[in-house]
């Protein structure tokens, strides 16, 4: 099928009370319209076609990364005047397929659904849905054999025709050429003073065009946002929705209404993820894996039979196979962390590799460090891999134990087999199998007299 797509997103937005283009405000960490274009790529169109509004070039601006072609509507005259702009960049006969880019969950196969039965000779598609309560909408109007004869908007609506629940979604799709022949044939007399799209929809009927239409499955597959209340609906929709996916591919969630998946989230089986769990990026869980309560994942992969306990956070960093992380540590981006690795409570690593087996269980600091195996750091140590100006990489060999309390100032090497004393500043590389340490002399004061709170 030759198909091009318009995708409305030219409105002002002005009940989201924000200096912000509606349609940029951002669902699940990706803006409204941005959706609507994924969707419309999965279709495999020829041509996809942005219709944004005057003063809003911050919406091209904003997504020029995309792989789509911009169309300006410098007036805002209405949703038929809108694809006429768009219709300017369409050059070859077709069918086009009109979606709204404040409508950011229609399903993918409900479109592909629209598009069968608009493909049909001498139809085309519209998406529809009966709700109960219908105000607000346009209706459609059927003739008494049950086809469709024309939508009625909300405010042109007689008290009859108000009380038809079948409402107009807005997304329709039909033969290009056809289309470009009645948009232009559009008038304005109506209570807004508009060029309405809907108005298409009878003359196509008049020109002997079947109306076929497909009934969206869910209500919110045509919510569109106006204010951010809508917008918070959407959000927890969406998310409803991929959490049903993970539970329907064996993921236990302790409570699908407390996640947040904000990019692409890959499972494997018996998967558990505790409650507040937010995920960005590119995330990927092996097998075996437990998500505590209040963790951040971030572009990470995650191995098999790895425990994140809770209120940690894991970004951009690959963690190997039966490793345990937290509670409250911060894995942060560049780490790599072998197999078998224990990161514990409090405790941040940044760009270092932890080979198979070590241990930085409590209180420490792992910064631009390549550590080998069978490491223990103990409670409170870091590495001073900061002068101020240049950042500088610790070396810490395979079973090495380095005592409480110590500060490794990089750049420095700790060879194999290696032992620094608890309370150790370790400037100078540290030879293998070796015990060393740097402490000052105890010293005890015996005149001394400890301070008492001054009265006010």
């Amino acid at each position: 099928m030759n198909l091009k797509v318009v995708i409305l997103a030219a409105g002002k937005g002005t009940r989201m009370r924000s200096n912000l283009p509606k349609v940029l405000h951002k669902l699940a960490h990706k803006s409204l319209v941005e959706h609507v274009i994924n969707t419309a790529q999965q279709l495999s169109p020829d041509q996809i076609v942005v219709v944004y509004g005057h003063g809003g070039e911050i919406v091209p601006q904003t997504l020029n990364h995309l792989d789509v072609e911009w169309a300006e509507q410098a007036e805002q005259l209405g949703t038929g005047h809108a694809v006429e702009q768009g219709m300017v960049n369409i050059q070859k006969d077709g069918m086009v397929l009109v979606l709204y880019g404040d409508v950011p969950l229609t399903s993918i196969d409900t479109l592909r659904q629209l598009l069968k039965v608009g493909s049909k000779n001498k139809c085309m598609g519209l998406l529809t849905a009966v709700l109960p309560d219908p105000m607000g909408y346009g209706r459609i109007v059927r003739g008494s054999s049950g086809i469709v004869q024309k939508i009625v908007e909300q405010k042109d609506a007689s008290e009859t025709q108000k009380e038809i629940q079948e409402i107009n979604s807005g997304i329709l799709c039909a033969n290009s050429q056809k289309l470009r022949e009645w948009l232009s044939k559009l008038e304005n007399q109506n209570a807004q003073g508009e060029f309405y799209l809907t108005d298409v929809i009878e003359m196509a009927v008049n020109d002997g065009i079947t109306v076929e239409t497909v009934s969206a499955t869910d209500h919110w597959e045509i919510d569109g946002v106006n204010n951010k209340r809508q917008l918070a609906d959407l959000e927890r929709q969406y998310q409803r929705n991929i959490a049903n996916n993970l539970m329907d591919n064996g993921v236990m969630l302790r409570d699908p209404s407390r996640i947040d998946i904000r990019g692409n989230l890959q499972t494997g089986q018996d998967v558990e993820i505790d409650i507040n769990v937010i995920f960005e990026g590119n995330v990927s869980l092996g097998n075996n894996v437990n998500i505590g309560a209040n963790c951040s994942l971030k572009d990470a992969k995650i191995g098999d039979n790895v425990d994140i306990l809770p209120n940690s956070i894991v970004d951009n960093a690959i963690i190997g196979n039966q490793c345990d992380i937290g509670p409250f540590a911060r894995i942060r981006p560049g780490t790599c962390l072998a197999d078998n690795v224990k990161i514990g409570n409090f405790v941040e690593v940044k760009k270092s590799t932890i080979a198979q087996g070590s241990k930085v269980n409590h209180l420490s600091y792992i910064g631009d460090t390549n550590m080998g195996k069978d490491v223990n750091i103990g409670a409170g140590t870091i590495t001073c891999n900061y002068d101020g100006a240049n950042k500088s990489v610790t070396e810490i060999g395979d079973n090495v134990f380095v005592g409480s309390n110590s500060q490794l100032v990089a750049p420095v090497k700790i060879a194999d087999g290696a032992t620094i004393g608890a309370g150790s500043t370790i400037t100078k590389d540290v030879l293998s199998a070796e015990l060393t340490l740097s402490r000052a002399k105890q010293t005890t004061i015996s005149s001394w007299t400890r301070p008492v709170k001054k009265p006010k």
